[in-house]
């Protein structure tokens, strides 16, 4: 977040907006900063990929669904922008770690043992072990401990939108994304490679609730895509994974989506219309 941060400095914020006297790597100020930054990339990311899937990707059949709510889509905005910021605050606290330095992130190729390859491999090692974290923190979550108070009023969306990618509770949303922001500080991840990861799992996390469930016949039991997220809010207690069925069928929550046996909400609608 460093390479951002400088960014704004070098482009907006030191000639423009902060006072001359106040210095670019004075904590508060680089605290604030980073607070206005992650809110606004984090509503940019939102609603640009989020409007892009929905009207170019996500089928507007699917409103006709008995399960699709009233006015949800309005709702699952306006519910994710109250979260948000909420959700930020803590992210920043580990943004503003990495930035004064604790994290392994390191900004040159010649800075890793491996080189290229390193760059690489740290890209997979990131999908394998945030996935892992993710499916054992959004299993945790549907304990009867925390659900109802912090999880459940994602699944109040049933036949989701990508505009329910990110309607949390700030709490919900800042522990599924944890394990993003601790690979840096276990693991060496180049600077730019993990600017470039941020933005991939906003977007993976919007097309999994876009409702578009295609997905290569050789990779439907392996990748966890909309379908799997699909019968994940309908039926609550499968495939909590986030990008791979790994974890799901380690963990015995995996399901084959019902769109892919023919019953899935597709299905249902067609049903209707034929009666």
């Amino acid at each position: 977040m460093d390479l951002v941060l400088e960014a704004a400095d070098q482009h907006l914020l030191t000639p423009y907006v902060y006072p001359a006297w106040w210095p670019e790597g004075e904590p508060c100020r680089q605290l604030l900063s980073l607070f206005v930054i992650t809110n606004v990339g984090a509503l940019a990311l939102y609603l640009l990929f989020g409007t892009l899937s929905y009207y170019f990707i996500f089928d507007h059949e699917l409103k006709k669904h008995p399960q699709f709510l009233e006015n949800q889509v309005s709702r699952e905005i306006a519910y994710a922008l109250r979260s948000l910021p909420w959700i930020s605050v803590p992210t920043v606290a580990l943004f503003f770690a990495e930035v004064r330095g604790y994290s392994k992130l390191y900004d040159n190729i010649e800075d890793s043992p491996y080189g290229w390859s390193g760059v690489f491999l740290s890209m997979l090692s990131f999908l394998f072990f945030t996935d892992m974290g993710i499916y054992w923190i959004h299993r945790g979550l549907h304990h009867k401990l925390f659900y109802k108070r912090f999880h459940k009023p994602h699944h109040l969306w049933k036949i989701a939108t990508p505009f329910a990618s990110h309607a949390f509770h700030p709490v919900d949303g800042f522990m599924q994304s944890l394990p993003y922001h601790i690979y840096p500080f276990l693991f060496p991840l180049h600077k730019v490679t993990y600017l470039g990861l941020y933005i991939f799992v906003n977007v993976w996390t919007i097309s999994i609730h876009d409702g578009d469930y295609r997905v290569p016949r050789l990779l439907r039991h392996v990748i966890n895509g909309s379908a799997h997220h699909t019968d994940h809010h309908l039926y609550f207690d499968y495939n909590y994974g986030q990008y791979f069925t790994l974890w799901d069928k380690i963990g015995g929550s995996y399901k084959s989506p019902t769109s892919f046996e023919g019953k899935g909400p597709h299905d249902y609608l067609r049903k209707l219309r034929e009666k």
